[in-house]
């Protein structure tokens, strides 16, 4: 019999929130789960869950969360959103105490791995006698994982990117290479317009930032000529999103949702990755390139180094794109070497049902 679980998601800012909180949602439900989305703002699940969410998740307001009777058997706070008290309250009160994770921020560096599990016990509060346990998602066995659902790299496969295409009024040209686009403003934005269109190539632009920039550049005459055309594509459903990163050749993503696909999408791809003031978003940029390209060709490693350095500010803009081939059998090992982890849903299931 599935557990009732609730989770709690504050939407910040870039859908990054409750992009991972929606697919994690998805795939408890379609695993038998019931599920309680509690947010504080609902608007992107009207494009991001489609033709909607599927039976066993119910979205729920945020401030309702205050006179809720009952706590669920599993708890997840997303992102260290921090509970509301009567709900901690709440779940106090219950007989067997729920499993209470706060899921954090996905992260290639060492501290991930010791901090994976570690508990927080709490002493004061509407909490109290209750213990929090830190959940971190990352890329070794000795973290969380990755969200993936069953059945995934199946559809992929089956997957027809020609019709996808026609399904919205798009063609490849012959020769043409496809690249996606889905990104924070970016200075360095010019700089990949005037790279891309040395070569045939369609760029399919998601809705935002990168979006508005576009269309800046193309209302000031700005737009590099030579062999790129672009698309602004409208607001795509979680599913549609994955299918666009199978589309394409090449995808440059952001944040850590579209990250995550872009890796189980097995194409080569470009992170964006979120700026921090103090600087934290470097040395975190750095873990990851290390970890994806550790024992890749020395040229391949160098070229995908600059491309994501200079698209993410930390150097100037050198110009240099990898070779497309190469990057495609990186990014397939890496893909293998992924699946050979438990995705999280499956650990954070093993995790509830010991605690139950």
């Amino acid at each position: 019999m599935g557990l009732i679980w609730d989770i709690f998601c504050r939407v910040i800012d870039n859908f990054g929130d409750i992009g991972v909180s929606s697919r994690l949602a998805r795939d408890l439900a379609d695993r038998g789960e019931t599920v309680r989305l509690w947010l504080d703002d609902t608007s992107a699940l009207q494009w991001m869950a489609g033709a909607g969410m599927p039976p066993g998740i119910s979205v729920r307001y945020w401030d309702e969360s205050l006179s809720e009777a009952q706590a669920g058997d599993v708890v997840i706070e997303t992102f260290g959103c921090e509970l509301p008290q009567p709900f901690l309250g709440r779940m106090a009160q219950r007989s067997m105490p729920p499993l209470w994770l706060n899921l954090e921020y996905l992260s290639a560096e060492p501290y991930v791995e010791r901090s994976h599990g570690l508990a927080s016990p709490q002493f004061t509060g509407a909490g109290r006698g209750l213990r929090k346990q830190f959940f971190y998602p990352g890329f070794s066995a000795r973290t969380g994982g990755l969200l993936r659902e069953p059945g995934l790299l199946v559809e992929q496969a089956g997957f027809d990117a020609c019709a996808w295409l026609a399904a919205r009024q798009l063609e490849r040209q012959a020769g043409e290479l496809i690249v996606s686009l889905f990104a924070y403003a970016n200075p360095a934005l010019p700089d990949l317009l005037a790279e891309l269109a040395k070569e045939p190539t369609l760029l399919l632009v998601c809705p935002g930032a990168a979006q508005a920039q576009m269309l800046d550049l193309q209302r000031r005459q700005e737009l590099p000529t030579g062999h790129l055309r672009w698309h602004a594509l409208p607001y795509l459903s979680q599913a549609d999103y994955d299918r666009l990163l199978w589309t394409c050749d090449l995808n440059f993503v952001r944040g850590e949702d579209s990250f995550v696909r872009a890796q189980w999408a097995g194409k080569p791809f470009a992170w964006q990755i979120y700026f921090q003031t103090d600087g934290a978003h470097t040395p975190k940029l750095e873990a990851f390139m290390d970890l994806y390209l550790a024992g890749s060709e020395a040229s391949l490693a160098e070229q995908t180094r600059a491309l994501w350095r200079g698209w993410n500010g930390l150097q100037a803009w050198s110009g240099v794109m990898p070779d497309l081939e190469a990057a495609r059998g990186r990014a397939i090992k890496w893909r293998e070497h992924l699946t050979t982890q438990q995705d999280l849903v499956s650990q954070l299931l093993t995790l509830a049902h010991k605690s139950s």
